[in-house]
């Protein structure tokens, strides 16, 4: 009995160990220069849709009542 527990919590162990590392490795995040030039493109950019971001900020501002949405004081329902 003792030795499954021990056994279970060396391979828990282990097994967050090698989760763990994938997220300390700095080669993961590295862009190569010729690669870049899918970062810059249109589609990549979050803001290129101004139409869709106003309508979503206003689906936030109407059901978000902790905060009130983005740059506006205050909370409520958001009918002001």
């Amino acid at each position: 009995m003792r030795t499954t527990l021990r056994l279970t919590v060396l391979a828990a162990a282990a097994l967050l160990a090698a989760c763990s590392t994938g997220c300390t490795n700095t080669h993961l995040v590295r862009v190569k220069p010729w690669e870049r030039a899918a970062l810059v493109d249109y589609t990549m950019n979050p803001g290129r849709d101004p139409l869709a971001r106003s309508i979503a900020e206003h689906t936030f501002f109407s059901r978000e009542t902790a905060t009130g949405g983005r740059g506006v004081g205050g909370s409520g329902c958001g009918c002001n």
